[in-house]
């Protein structure tokens, strides 16, 4: 079986036209008329994604979550989601997330479709946006010089993974996990300024390396400056956090001149590229543990 950068590799040579970005991105740009659409397909598994026996209705909130969050990463306001969703059990539950989901971000479902489930079910969306800003901005524009950013805090969704495993009562880490919340606003404020931007969903660590990779450069973070959720220092998996993901912050560069419009943490800088793409206050990550989550 393929890795994930071995799959997309077989897949890029078949991304040809501009609208696919060389697949280095999380979201097609593709200009329609006067229009750039800016596109996103994630999927989530159950025992990956979700936990069996998880509310589906949160796991319908997720699911469209995390495909408005790349829409966020790209300044973009959402048109529209198709839906692709494998039946089960508690289908009814999982339309009553999904209800409340495009009600909170007031996107409408234009469609989709459906096949029958089974065990270890899988379920794909597709989010349409209108790009706000153009060129829409990616990860590739990154400069030495230029600082690094991110919105709120990392390590929120590695302890509500916990407390939904275990059943504890923490309402505040669980919707972290269960009920993430894409930052529309955030990113067309910021889609004018950046010169590259991505959400974290793989891992702080990891998604910072992608940037770096695309851009041609070194991102050097500082380790101490890096906002963790509430919890998390004192549980001692402050490291742990940097590389768990599935919190949907905002890393992005700006020159460093400029000042971010929404709130955000300065946590680190952009250098030359060197031998390793991401750097903690100047040291390699630890070569034992992965940067984040890969499949495969």
């Amino acid at each position: 079986m393929s890795t994930e950068p071995q799959f997309i590799e077989l897949m890029r040579a078949l991304a040809t036209g501009p609208a696919a970005r060389g697949l280095n991105d999380d979201a097609a740009a593709l200009n329609v008329g006067a229009e750039t659409l800016v596109l996103t397909h994630d999927m989530m598994v159950e025992g990956v994604h979700w936990l069996p026996g998880q509310d589906p209705a949160d796991v319908a909130w997720k699911l469209v979550a995390v495909n408005l969050s790349d829409l966020a990463a790209k300044g973009a306001e959402p048109l529209g989601v198709l839906l692709g969703y494998s039946l089960g059990d508690n289908d009814v539950r999982f339309a009553a997330g999904l209800g409340e989901v495009l009600a909170a971000f007031e996107v409408p479902l234009l469609g989709g479709d459906t096949v029958g489930g089974g065990p270890g079910r899988a379920h794909g969306l597709t989010a349409i946006g209108r790009a706000t800003h153009v060129p829409v901005p990616d990860r590739s524009g990154a400069r030495p010089g230029d600082s690094i950013w991110l919105t709120g805090t990392v390590g929120g969704a590695m302890l509500g993974f916990d407390a939904v495993r275990s059943g504890l009562d923490d309402p505040t880490s669980r919707a972290a996990f269960c009920r993430p919340r894409p930052l529309l606003a955030e990113g067309r404020a910021l889609a004018p300024l950046v010169t590259a931007i991505m959400d974290v969903s793989d891992g702080l660590l990891l998604d910072a390396s992608r940037i770096a990779q695309a851009s041609g450069v070194n991102l050097d973070i500082e380790r101490d400056a890096v906002p963790l959720a509430p919890g998390v220092a004192g549980s001692g998996r402050a490291y742990e956090a940097l590389r768990w993901g599935d919190d949907y912050q905002l890393l992005f560069t700006l020159p460093a001149s400029v000042a971010p419009p929404i709130p955000a943490t300065r946590i680190g800088t952009v250098g030359s590229a060197g031998q390793f793409p991401v750097t903690l206050d100047g040291a390699p990550p630890d070569p034992d543990l992965p940067l984040g989550y890969l499949h495969g």
